[in-house]
């Protein structure tokens, strides 16, 4: 579990050492063991897509603080629901809890109509084993950000359910996949996020602001009052991004360039869907286990902008 945002990481992939200096006197001389046990190893990193859950996330360092917080999982959880409804009014449902290293990292999901995945961080005094309830904390921005994307989702319902749509169906026809809905909830934590999206909104977005402040004031507010909080000409594509993430279906297959082209065609030529800055990603079958990425040096990616 990683407290970076998991879901703006398109184009940077992820670093791993992929060998290093053979040792050539092994029993043929030609290094071959040595090789065929490292690329193992690099395979053993990842899990298929279809398969991925969450099994093998880590924190660095948080092993000890993981026995601590499963120990005591009801006392963490209870501090994170008591923390949300304070802080934000918002009831969640804790999915997963894995330590860090100054405590446990714990992923929850809202359950209100404003949907969105996020985490909190509890902090744990190692010496005492004590579960320090009243500090616990978010990252800073994390939360808002995805209070504004379900916003987005909840006032441009219909446009968001034709991409879901639009995306169920390049799935049934073409041989790509997306995540795993368990994946999402265990170490996705991060804002408005389905099988195959994720968003990512700014602060600085002002057309969305209204919707936020009211909704902030009032969480019973009308899907129809706070769409008339949405002030459409302030608008920038900018200001929300819309990370498509495919992955093959099979196995040792490279990312396919005919379904990105497919996929970039289609968001170019449909008008209901929403409004934003694409970024559509196809990776071949794997997920690194460790990290839950899956943007990869194969990866391929392309950007396209919808504001009309």
């Amino acid at each position: 579990m990683n407290k970076k945002n998991k879901w703006i990481i398109y184009g940077i992939g992820l670093s791993l050492l992929l060998g290093g200096c053979m040792n050539m006197d092994n029993a043929n001389g030609n290094g071959v063991d040595e090789k065929k046990s490292t690329q193992d190893e690099v395979n053993d990193q990842y899990a298929r897509v279809q398969d991925y859950q969450g099994e093998g996330y880590f924190l660095n360092d948080g092993e000890e603080n993981d026995k601590i917080a499963e120990a005591k999982s009801g006392e963490v959880e209870n501090a994170v629901k008591e923390f949300f409804l304070e802080k934000y009014k918002t009831e969640v449902k804790v999915h997963n809890l894995v330590g860090n290293v100054d405590g446990v990292t714990v992923f929850v999901e809202s359950t209100g109509p404003v949907h969105f995945y996020t985490y909190a961080i509890v902090p744990i005094n190692q010496g005492t084993e004590e579960i320090m309830t009243k500090e616990v904390r978010t990252q800073e921005g994390e939360v808002e950000r995805g209070i504004r994307e379900g916003l987005y989702r909840l006032i441009f319902e219909k446009e968001f359910k034709n991409l879901d749509t639009y995306l169920e169906k390049i799935v049934s026809e073409e041989e790509v996949v997306g995540r795993t809905v368990e994946s999402l909830q265990n170490v996705g934590g991060s804002g408005s996020m389905t099988p195959y999206y994720s968003m990512s909104s700014l602060k600085s977005d002002e057309a969305i602001k209204p919707v936020y402040d009211l909704y902030m004031e009032d969480h019973d507010a009308t899907n129809e009052t706070l769409k008339k909080a949405y002030n459409g000409e302030l608008f920038h594509p900018d200001n929300l991004r819309i990370n498509i993430m495919l992955f093959m279906k099979e196995k040792n297959v490279e990312p396919s360039e005919k379904v990105m082209k497919r996929v970039i065609k289609d968001i170019e030529e449909m008008s209901t869907l929403p409004k934003g800055t694409y970024r559509v990603a196809v990776n071949d079958n794997g997920v690194h286990k460790e990290s839950f990425e899956g943007f990869k040096d194969n990866s391929i990616e392309q950007e396209i902008i919808r504001n009309e």
